[in-house]
């Protein structure tokens, strides 16, 4: 039976990871273990996030205060900064009741924008039949605070009107991305919150308002899931899980990661974009930070299976893993899966490599871009074929018919 030094050396972590655990070999790793492991991943990762959303609050409210170009950058690089961690969160959602009850309300999208703000009418693309899809909040006269926001979630049952959460902001921060140059993200002046006559395209003082409640909500959301993961906290979602049945926590595990395998990152949020090559369908359209999104979550899934999650400080969080534990079934199984997703990270990791070189992924999915497409494919190939690998780990440790979420959005 291999060790899971040996395990993990197949996927190219050997030397990065705590040396403590891995000298536990697989066959005396307990599901408990693996529990406990996988709280204190969730711990790290949501607690990194919390830490990322208060500097993003605290840039925004630097460029409310004082806006010019400077500011806003600060405000852009704070929110990309609190993409990274949160992206690597993705896998405990939907195992996971309270993070797939939340995970709305932080990330929905694709938005119609004109729901918040104005936008380019000619070039809109917005759900069809959606009646609140140019309602312009920001130019309207209701009072803007989080309760607003909430409410106008998904207005009139569509998912298209999106009014809180990640997006919303990086709207607020970008604008329309009009491609007119095709390395081009949103170009929102400054001005457009500034005083006075200075402000551009109206209502700068609401468009602030706007900003400011919809990040203050997005810190008050990522306290709260830091707070259900937290060590010690009684009573809250971390401490339920560790009382769970050893098999069904196996199970949302597992579920968590091929889900996102499956239907959300291959279907949903790649495979979409690329059949309607439709800049419309990327998940980051305003700011271009898509690839960083695909290769983050592609990072999560694998982080869970290892058991380990460098932390923004660069500190490693790792210990007994399910690797370790489907190993002691099954050891073949546990290599395979382990040497599977580290090929499609490697296969992210191209497309975001093509981002940095000037082709994002709005331009990697268009019709004529046949490198471009090929990566993307290669990399939705990949997540299909390693769900399958998910499910087998699965079977191993006695978790039968796990079922991922899929998605209707598999053709071509």
């Amino acid at each position: 039976m291999k060790s899971i030094r040996q395990i993990v050396s197949a996927a190219l972590l050997g030397g990065m990871l705590c040396a403590a655990p891995l000298m536990v070999s697989a066959e005396t790793v307990t599901a408990k273990a693996v529990m406990e492991n996988y709280v204190n991943l969730a711990s790290a990762n949501f607690s990194d996030t919390l830490a990322a959303v208060t500097v993003l609050q605290e840039k925004v409210d630097a460029f409310i205060a004082t806006p010019n170009a400077d500011t806003q950058q600060a405000a852009k690089d704070a929110w990309l900064a609190a993409r990274k961690p949160y992206s690597q969160t993705e896998a405990f959602r939907f195992g996971n009741p309270n993070v797939d009850e939340w995970e709305g309300q932080v990330n929905a999208w694709p938005l119609d924008e004109g729901l918040i703000d104005y936008v380019k009418t000619d070039t809109y693309d917005h759900e069809e039949g959606n009646k609140f899809a140019t309602a312009n909040i920001i130019a309207g006269t209701d009072k803007i605070d989080a309760e607003l926001l909430k409410a106008s979630q998904e207005k009139g049952g569509s998912e298209a009107n999106v009014a809180t959460g990640y997006h919303a902001i990086e709207f607020l921060l970008w604008g329309q991305d009009f491609n007119e140059d095709p390395t081009d993200t949103g170009k929102r002046p400054h001005t457009d919150y500034a005083k006075g006559d200075a402000c551009t395209n109206g209502n700068c003082e609401r468009r602030a308002e706007y900003l400011k409640a919809a990040t203050d909500l997005l810190l008050a959301d990522m306290q709260q899931m830091a707070d259900d993961w937290t060590d010690g906290k009684a009573g809250n979602y971390r401490s339920a899980f560790l009382e769970l049945d050893e098999k069904e926590a196996l199970r949302r595990m597992l579920f968590g990661m091929g889900s996102l395998s499956l239907g959300e990152l291959a279907g949903e949020r790649m495979n979409v974009a690329l059949l309607a090559h439709s800049q419309e369908d990327e998940h980051s359209c305003f700011s271009d930070n898509t690839h960083n999104d695909i290769a983050e979550n592609a990072r999560s899934i694998q982080n869970i299976f290892n058991g380990t999650y460098t932390r923004t400080d660069g500190t490693k969080v790792a210990g007994a893993s399910l690797a370790q534990l489907v190993a002691a079934k099954d050891a073949k199984a546990s290599e395979t899966l382990v040497s599977k997703l580290a090929d499609t990270q490697q296969k992210a990791e191209a497309i975001v490599e093509a981002a940095k070189n000037g082709e994002n992924f709005d331009q990697q999915i268009t019709p004529d871009n046949k490198d471009g497409n090929k990566r993307i494919k290669a990399t939705i190939a990949a997540l299909r074929s390693q769900t399958g690998d998910i499910e087998a780990a699965a079977k191993a440790v006695g978790v039968d018919s796990l079922n991922p979420e899929s998605s209707d959005s598999f053709g071509g």
